[in-house]
């Protein structure tokens, strides 16, 4: 009976985990349902009013409707179903989507990105690697081809970020159009409310909306999964009762035999009524760009099992209905429901409205992260609203921005369709740069032939370029709002790129020469005075020019010097354990050191208040390390992180140094501190007033350790002493001017443009959690 009880064991085993994976996924399938689906869910509100509008009004005919239901049945069953679930939904990076997850993944299979400060070593991340590089002789010679042309590498990145700003611009038109649909309602009903009221009602819930923010979705999450999932039951309910009581008929209009009849009939005005027609897919790009929170099978299961028949019924069910009311088209589904049910579908309809308008809020807070982590777009306050679900940010500027756009939207156009119009073309313009991504990502990451991506190029080209061709034929009723938006965002942008990469490349011209400090010997020509100075700077390797501005001026410096370079690397998140690269500048006795801090470009950066902490305990295993692995001396020499890196989960269990908390410790034993006393009695009240700049104070002490190199040793204690005397934060104060013999439009975007950002974005010391007591900003004129 043993052996039998052995071998039953690991089969039990399986199953019970593969039962644990299923129901792990259903749930979150479930909570996918408020997050990921709100907006696509309620496209119901608005479909067939915004296709049967203008000329085709003349055309309101029974076959009509069944050519307009078809459309939506193969619209839906393309694009989401086919295209995301089956195909897009498999290229996440690591576990993230969207537009800049596709970008990450071709960046890292080719050297297509634009960011500066890339090393060789970021590609040995964990997150780094996907699939194995084994390319074919065709898509190599496309992959060189596109790595020579620097001009294609931009147009590549204007286009990724062209799509943020649809998806920036789906954020001000979703809470718009979703609210204005649900409470129009109210129109039906016998008490009809003036269109002054209507307005009045959505603008006073939009704001409510938008207060609500800074709150976080955790606060109110729980509760959007069940809205959604009453929102889908009721519209099934409604869907099947209005196919059994109007019209059964309709079930025949899945055959494409009724979309061809359909442009028969309708012919130019069918085409242009497209622009309606895509309304049915708006929010699709969410299924991707959530991802994150979520995994492939939920949302998967999520879609194909409930989002997608209980839409298919709803819309099956409006058509049925309206065959036999075409007059009831304006308001077509508040209309189609049964009398004694209105109210509670009223109610809950705009409630999914908000859910769905919040999904896009939150996604647009991502996007400006991602933006900004590649460098397009200045420094905004990121808040973290969850402490268990990453990602969940709220970024207050561009909470207000949005606001006041979404506002001027809903009370300028007061109407759905033309607001419909122009969320039409945004939604349909991500959707092609998705499908134009995935073509790249076919070729370079897959490593599938270009034959088979040409393909799926070419078939949702054609579908996705007709509905976007009739898409631009609204942009005079309202489709230019979205450009408008997008052409702003843009650029911004640009400005911002521009002017941080003209910025960067001065740095890098003006590099301090390694030979002259060498030659200056371990003092530098100038006094050493105890502490560690933490001079910041965009660079990866060398010296940069503030350092030689700053001693030029104030000839002392601190005993220890440690270059930070805080940089964005093309993976979605790093972990704590490679975070840091740690390397030396110049021989030993210099004692001067490289930190470079890496962040991922959906990575928070948080004040864990134990930088410091981590920093001298990395510097001190890479010290022991290099002794007994040495490493050339040169300014590019470095460790890999995670050999170097210390989290702050195991800060206390390295063997480098004894850590005690310094609330344990004898002030009366402690080294000397080179702060006056004036100046720790400032730094005592600036503490006690602002209660946020509080770090965790330790105190580090060398184990004995008799086989000890003495040269380490005495390193590790000079860095001990420095660490007790104190940590500077040197930052440059840059101001960036273009030269006198620039074009006109190069002084334009330089010094009024970036001007501008620069002085009303947050500044680089608050973006980075720089203590401010500790802060040393050396100003310098950029001329770029």
């Amino acid at each position: 009976m043993e052996p039998e009880s052995g071998i039953s064991t690991p089969s039990r085993s399986s199953s019970q985990r593969s039962w644990v994976n299923l129901s792990r996924n259903l749930i979150l399938a479930y909570q996918s349902l408020g997050v990921v689906y709100g907006d696509l869910s309620t496209s119901p509100l608005y479909v067939y009013s915004s296709t049967f509008i203008g000329k085709l009004e003349n055309n309101r005919t029974e076959e009509a409707i069944f050519g307009a239901f078809s459309l939506i049945f193969w619209t839906l069953t393309l694009i989401p179903l086919l295209k995301y679930v089956f195909i897009v939904l498999t290229a996440d990076d690591n576990g993230e989507g969207g537009t800049f997850a596709l970008y990450s993944l071709l960046c890292r299979h080719a050297k297509f990105s634009l960011l500066p400060n890339q090393q060789a070593a970021d590609e040995e991340l964990s997150t780094y690697k996907y699939g194995h590089p084994m390319q074919s002789a065709t898509s190599s010679a496309l992959k060189r081809f596109l790595e020579k042309h620097k001009k294609l590498r931009t147009a590549l990145l204007v286009v990724v970020l062209f799509g943020a700003c649809m998806v920036i611009g789906d954020g001000v038109l979703t809470p718009a159009i979703s609210v204005l649909s649900a409470v129009s309602g109210l129109q039906v009903t016998e008490a009809k409310l003036t269109d002054g009221e209507l307005l009045l009602l959505a603008c006073v819930i939009l704001v409510g909306l938008f207060a609500l923010q800074h709150f976080g979705t955790r606060k109110v999450a729980f509760m959007f999964a069940p809205i959604v999932m009453i929102w889908l039951v009721s519209i099934l309910s409604v869907g099947l009762y209005n196919i059994i009581h109007w019209n059964p008929k309709i079930v025949r209009a899945i055959s494409p035999y009724y979309i061809i009849m359909y442009f028969k009939v309708c012919g130019r005005d069918g085409w242009i009524s497209l622009g309606g027609i895509l309304l049915c897919i708006t929010g699709t790009e969410a299924m991707f760009a959530d991802i994150g929170h979520f995994t492939a099978l939920s949302i998967r299961l999520a879609f194909a099992f409930v989002i997608y028949p209980c839409l298919v019924i709803q819309y099956m069910g409006q058509a049925a209905f309206l065959s036999k009311n075409l007059d009831k088209i304006p308001n077509c589904f508040y209309d189609s429901i049964p009398g004694p049910v209105f109210w509670p579908v009223f109610v809950i309809a705009t409630l999914a409205a908000i859910v769905g308008s919040q999904a896009i809020i939150t996604a647009t807070f991502s996007i400006i992260k991602q933006c900004n982590a590649l460098g397009c777009f200045p420094r905004v306050k990121v808040v973290h609203t969850s402490k268990n679900i990453y990602g969940q940010i709220y970024i207050p500027e561009i909470n207000w921005i949005l606001m006041i756009l979404t506002l001027a939207i809903t009370i300028g156009f007061q109407d759905t369709t033309l607001i419909g119009n122009a969320y039409g073309l945004a939604c349909m313009t991500v959707i092609l740069i998705t499908t134009f991504l995935m073509a790249l990502v076919i070729i370079f990451v897959w490593e599938k032939s270009i034959f088979l991506a040409a393909i799926f190029l070419l078939f949702f080209l054609f579908i996705e370029g007709t509905y976007l061709s009739a898409a631009l034929t609204k942009v005079p009723q309202g489709g230019w709002v979205p450009l408008v938006l997008s052409f702003i965002f843009m650029a911004v942008m640009y400005i911002w790129h521009y002017g941080t990469r003209k910025k960067y490349n001065f740095d890098l011209h003006n590099k301090v020469s390694l030979k002259w400090l060498i030659g200056l010997g371990p003092s530098l020509g100038i006094v050493r005075v105890p502490g560690i100075g933490l001079i910041y700077s965009e660079l990866a390797t060398g010296v940069p020019a503030i350092f030689s501005h700053f001693v030029t001026n104030l000839p002392a410096f601190h005993n220890v010097l440690v270059f930070v370079c805080v940089k964005s690397v093309p993976v979605p998140y790093v972990s704590p354990e490679e975070r840091f690269l740690i390397g030396r500048v110049c021989p030993r006795p210099y004692r001067m050191y490289r930190c470079i801090v890496r962040y991922g470009y959906k990575d928070i950066q948080r004040d864990v208040g134990d930088f410091e902490n981590q920093l001298i305990q990395s510097i001190a295993e890479f010290i022991q390390m290099e002794a007994v692995e040495p490493q050339p001396s040169s300014p590019e020499s470095s460790l890999d992180g995670r050999m170097a890196v210390i989290s702050t989960r195991n800060v206390e269990s390295s063997s480098t140094f004894i850590i005690s908390e310094q609330g344990d410790i004898d002030l009366s034993d402690s080294i000397q501190s080179s702060k006056s006393v004036a100046l720790q009695s400032l730094q005592s009240v600036f503490v006690d007033e602002d209660p946020q700049v509080r770090r965790r104070q330790v105190r580090f002490q060398l184990p004995p350790n008799p086989a000890m190199d003495p040269a380490v040793k005495d390193e590790l204690m000079d860095l001990i002493q420095a660490k007790e005397a104190g940590v500077a934060y040197i930052m440059g104060h840059s101001y960036v001017k273009a030269r006198k013999s620039s074009s006109f439009l190069k002084r334009f975007v330089i010094d009024i443009g970036y001007s501008f950002l620069r002085k009303n974005c947050r500044g680089p010391a608050v973006a980075l959690n720089i203590p401010h007591i500790s802060l040393i900003e050396v100003g310098m004129i950029y001329y770029v």
